[in-house]
Order: C-alpha cells, then structure tokens, then sequence
C-alpha cells in the first residue's frame, strides 16, 4: 500500500520526451490498465525491482524468454564469457552451429534452421519462403493471434494491437493485406470454405498452436489435426509460430504436446535466452531455397549474434538436461491459476482461464474463451482495476487483458501463496 513511485514518473517524463509515449513498445505504456508503469532496474529468480526499490512477483518475464527466471546463473556466465571474446563479428561462429543442433534434437519435422534477430523476423521469412515453395500469393492467418508487426500480419492482430483496440495499422496499404485472409480460430469449417474458394491459391497457413496474444487460447481437440489434413490435401504449407511455445510447453514445445507436425516452425523468446532472437525452420528441401542456396534472399547483420547463441544454448541444454522443470511448472502454474480463480469465485466475480502449461490467463468473463470474439467480450476494465491491485500489492501482470502471463522454472510455493493472498484482497475492489 505504500509504494512508492517518484523514481519511475520522473524516468517517465524523461522518457516521452525522447521516445514515443515514453515507451520502445506501446503494451509497456500501461494505457490498457491504468496506473502508472515502474521502471525495472533488477531482477532474481521469479522477483524484480523498480527504480523506486518496490519489490514484485514477476509473471511477465520478459514476456515469456525467462523460463528459468532473472539472471539465472549459467545463463549469465554464457553471455559474459562469450562478450569475453567479443560481442559481434559478422561472421559465422561455432555456437550457431551448436546451438541449430539442439534446436533441430527438439523439433523432429526440423532439419535446417536459420538464426534471425526477433520473432517478426522469423514469420515474415516464414512466409516469404512457403510462397516460394508454392509458388503461390494467399496466406491465412486467424483473428487475435499475433505474428509479429510486418505489414501483411497486421490484420486482426493480436497482442498490443487487441490491447489498444486498434484494428490494422495506419501505414499499411491495402496491396499489402489483399491476400491475407483471417478467419476464426479453433473454426475448422471456417477453413475448408476459404479453401473451397481459393483452391489452389493458399501458399501458407500461419497459427500459435497454443495462442498467446488475445490471452492464452488453446486449441480445441480436432482444430490442429484438421490445419494439417487440409493443408497437405491442398499442397499449402503450415506454419506453426512457436516464437512463445518453442521450449516453453515442452522441451519439443507444441508440437510435441498436441503430436500435429507443421512444415515450417517459427521460434524465438527462449531459444535465446532473454536476448533478442528469432528462427524460422523446417526440412531441408524448404529451407535450402533460401540464399545463397537458393533464390529467397533474406539475411541480417547480427543473425546469430554470439551473446544471444550463448545464452540461449545455454538455456536449452539445461532445461533439456533437467526436463523435470516442465512437471515442476505443471503442478504450479495448476496451483495457482485454479487458487485464484475460486478467489474469484467466492467474491462472486465472472472469471474464467485457460491454461496450457506454464502459460495461462485469468479473463474476467463468465463463458468460455475459445477464439477472439470470445475473448473480446472480457471486461477489460475490470481486469484493469485487478492488475492495479495486484501491482501494488507486488505483484506483475502483462498489462493488458489480452497477452498471456507465464509461470518460470524459479517460482516458488510462496509466491503462489503471496499470489493468490493477494488476489484475494484485489477481487475485492473489483466491479464488473
């Protein structure tokens, strides 16, 4: 109840004098929620601290890279011993290499994979490269999923575009979405009538098999199996976007979990560690028409930086060395989320939540949350009174109803406790 703030709104101030809204990301900006957003100077374990010294529970963790929790100590000692050696040369070094390895031992339908700098990166080359292999214009995407801010994915977006209400972005032509259809997730039917129509047209099909952008969504039981039988019948290539659920659900992330094989994975978060990364793979056929193998030109001048291959081939190995991790979080992330929502319930609030692992969100709606128009009918006011609340009494949530919260490898039994004693105390000041 006491929490300061003056460090962080003097740093706000300073901030929106030299960067737009004061933020490098608008969901940063708090605009959804209200409140005023902290300035993070440290983090440990499942814990951080603002510029003002107020300690909180983290649920955020960078937005899903930190599974094994802030400055984690091998991680840190990868990246400092790589900076030892320099930062970046522009010229391919031996951990790439070892890092593709492990990447390839997760994923079975993966047989090359190429290192970019983030997740937009990686899906925009994704989809590049399935139009060249088809040779073909159209791609689907789903309403709410997020796949990044190219121009051609911004079409019932997901993520800050959802958490802003903002339906497209201004700056984007028309030429530059006609052939992206958006249709209904977990809507099976939806998608043989859009490939009825354009029969021998759809060069890709792009999903989050578990979504993480309108909150977490996962797929009803047929909808990932019905993605890949209609997309092999039609020679359209699926792309599942694991940049949130590569080694995040398990160490073979959703695919491994749902048994669905794509022919293209897109990933990012925690392969590198909490640095930034991104990787597009697939089979060797795909993968060898990219340059200078093939004709699809793509290339970057820090793709496979050496900080962010150290720290996420460290990431990697230990959690596939220690895949007990995955059960620890399991049991967690269960704890908690089923906790606060009988809170919810025995203060009467209409709160339901999905969750697949150690991803999960609390939707103040009283029916079910399958697809975007479900979870559009959540009360984002009220989850806005929630998260104030529960950020003063030290406790970090996304700041927006519509993006997933994550569980780490670092949370304890009593950060759940604090978690869900603290919930209690927030339904209290919350009105739907």
């Amino acid at each position: 109840m006491g929490r300061k703030l003056d460090v962080s709104r003097r740093m706000q101030k300073r901030a929106e004098a030299v960067i737009p809204g004061g933020v490098n990301s608008p969901v940063r900006a708090f605009s959804a929620v209200g409140g005023e957003p902290p300035f993070i100077i440290r983090g440990r374990g499942s814990h951080i601290w603002d510029a003002d010294g107020n300690e909180y529970i983290d649920y955020v963790a960078s937005w899903g890279p930190l599974i094994l929790g802030h400055a984690a100590p091998e991680v840190l000692e990868a990246i400092i011993a790589a900076a030892r050696n320099g930062t970046s040369f522009g010229a391919s070094t031996p951990l790439e290499v070892e890092l593709a390895e492990v990447v390839l031992s997760a994923f079975p339908s993966v047989e090359k994979v190429r290192f970019v700098n983030s997740g937009t990166e990686a899906t925009m080359s994704a989809i590049r490269l399935a139009r060249a292999h088809t040779k073909r214009k159209y791609i689907v995407k789903f309403e709410g999923c997020y796949h990044g801010h190219a121009d051609a994915l911004l079409v019932k977006a997901g993520s800050g575009v959802a958490t802003l209400g903002i339906p497209g972005s201004a700056g984007v032509p028309e030429e530059f979405t006609q052939f992206t259809l958006a249709l209904p997730f977990n809507d099976p039917d939806a998608v043989e009538t859009t490939f009825k129509k354009f029969k021998d047209q759809i060069a890709c099909v792009i999903v989050e098999p578990v979504v993480g952008n309108m909150g977490c969504v996962p797929p009803a039981p047929v909808f990932l199996d019905a993605l890949r039988y209609i997309t092999s019948r039609d020679n359209t290539l699926l792309i599942f976007d694991e940049v949130m659920t590569g080694f995040r659900l398990a160490f073979g992330g959703a695919q491994e979990i749902y048994g669905t094989v794509p022919d293209i994975t897109t990933l990012g978060k925690i392969i590198g560690g909490g640095l930034p990364i991104g990787a597009y793979a697939g089979s060797a056929e795909i993968m060898d028409l990219l340059a200078p193998l093939g004709p699809v030109y793509q290339a970057g001048t820090l793709s496979g930086n050496p900080l962010a291959m150290a720290a996420g081939l460290a990431t990697l190995c230990h959690l596939r060395d220690n895949r007990e991790i995955y059960g620890r979080m399991e049991r967690t992330a269960a704890m908690l989320v089923t906790m606060v929502a009988e809170a919810a319930k025995e203060a009467s609030l209409p709160l339901t939540y999905n969750r697949v692992g150690s991803m999960f969100t609390w939707f103040f709606t009283d029916g079910p949350v399958t697809d975007w128009a479900s979870a559009s009918k959540s009360s984002t006011a009220a989850f806005g009174q929630f998260h104030r609340a529960m950020l003063q009494a030290g406790v970090y949530l996304p700041p927006s109803q519509f993006e997933a919260a994550f569980l780490g490898a670092a949370h304890t039994d009593n950060d759940v406790r604090q978690t869900v004693a603290a919930a209690r105390e927030a339904f209290s000041l919350v009105q739907v």
